[in-house]
């Protein structure tokens, strides 16, 4: 592998590294080195979709990046990935933000701006919820009302309706937004089809159009939702007011999320942002990453949804519970282990990652039952193979 600029090459150690290239050759004008990066273990590495390394196609990106002062709006590269954004969903802006959990916060803390009794419908299994600290009470300072969901990621209408407030009773806060999430993590990578969306999206804006309920999206693998359904992110969020999308997760860019939505709804989204000390600079030089995963990195998915069906079959075969039966959707398959298991499920991952190089992550569910397996563009067909040895020869 061959590397001809230095400020590259720094950066391209990690890349090296997650996909066992041994060493790499840098050149300045006639002088060459070779930097040889030592022997490597193989790892898999199935803990997160978070845990992948932008590619040397994204890593050049950036170094050509134009940039300008985003706060300013005068950032050309992160204009024109919001732009793009935007178009893709079919809505009318779009406004690129650090983390995932700031632009859901962002979404909160707009679609809320000028109702401060505010509470939102939001799962009691959902990301927001559960991971993101609290952040629509402490930060927003806004109340929720937690609904269950069932094995599709999807609330009864019937609770929603019990859920729903309007400011004419000082016991009741008022109901200002409800939040889905697609596809849901907690819920093993569950796909939310269009009509479930456009379902809510009509509840909220026909039924209780005088009261401007909205509803919000949290995204971050929103497009795991639309390859496996084989439709357009802009028909599948269609029933939605805003959508956050992660760029960091099965996408594979190393940072940023965006936001979209109607215009007046990111003019106060990007009012957030700063009070979230998320204005940035010059952030073009990530927000090319992210360009450059919207449109070489989607189609992509569907070979991640492959490989975690067969590890859901694979597991199956052994003995472990599924949860819906083993129906995978997308790139999360969770399991438990078998009933006649030779390890207890405290031994399983550190005996995995000793003798095979297999990271998983577990704790999962009540008593930490579950573990869970993301897959993800440098997971390969030779990682699955290796996942399914390493889990069948310690557990039977």
């Amino acid at each position: 592998m061959v590397i001809n600029n230095s400020f590259i090459c720094r950066r391209l150690y990690h890349y090296a590294v997650s996909r066992n290239i041994r060493t790499f050759r840098t050149s300045s004008g006639s002088t060459k080195r070779i930097v040889d990066l030592g022997p490597m273990r193989s790892i898999v590495d199935l803990r997160s979709d978070t845990v992948t390394q932008p590619s040397a196609a994204m890593l050049t990106a950036a170094t050509q990046a134009i940039t300008g002062d985003d706060v300013m709006s005068e950032d050309p590269t992160v204009n024109e990935l919001e732009a793009y954004a935007a178009d893709l969903f079919g809505k009318e802006k779009a406004l690129f933000v650090p983390t995932g959990t700031m632009g859901n916060l962002c979404a909160i803390m707009a679609h809320c701006h000028y109702n401060k009794s505010a509470e939102i419908i939001l799962g009691k299994n959902s990301h927001i919820n559960i991971y993101e600290g609290g952040g629509y009470a402490n930060i927003a300072g806004v109340s929720c009302k937690q609904i269950d969901e069932d094995e599709n990621a999807m609330f009864s209408i019937e609770d929603i309706r019990d859920s729903f407030h309007v400011d004419n009773d000082d016991h009741y806060a008022q109901s200002t937004l409800i939040c889905l999430e697609n596809t849901h993590n907690m819920l093993g990578g569950v796909a939310l089809p269009s009509s479930y969306i456009d379902t809510i999206g009509k509840l909220a804006h026909d039924e209780w159009k005088e009261h401007d309920m909205k509803v919000h999206i949290d995204g971050a693998r929103i497009f795991n939702a639309a390859v496996s359904q084989n439709i357009s992110v802009s028909k599948l969020c269609a029933g939605a007011d805003s959508v956050s999308i992660c760029l960091s997760k099965g996408l594979g860019a190393p940072m940023g999320s965006l936001l979209v939505g109607e215009t007046e709804f990111i003019r106060l989204a990007r009012r957030a942002r700063k009070r979230l000390g998320g204005g940035m600079r010059q952030a073009g030089v990530m927000a090319s990453m992210g360009m450059y995963a919207l449109q070489e990195n989607v189609d992509r998915l569907a070979d991640d949804h492959k490989r975690s069906k067969r590890l859901a079959k694979e597991l199956q075969d052994i003995g472990c519970w599924l949860p819906r039966n083993g129906q995978i959707d997308t790139n999360i398959v969770f399991f438990a282990l078998p009933d006649d298991c030779k390890v207890t499920k405290e031994e399983l991952p550190p005996l995995l990652y000793e003798q095979y190089g297999i990271k998983i992550a577990g704790g999962y569910s009540s008593g930490g039952r579950l573990f869970r397996l993301v897959t993800h563009m440098d997971i390969d067909d030779e990682g699955i193979d290796a996942t399914i040895k390493g889990i069948t020869s310690i557990c039977t």
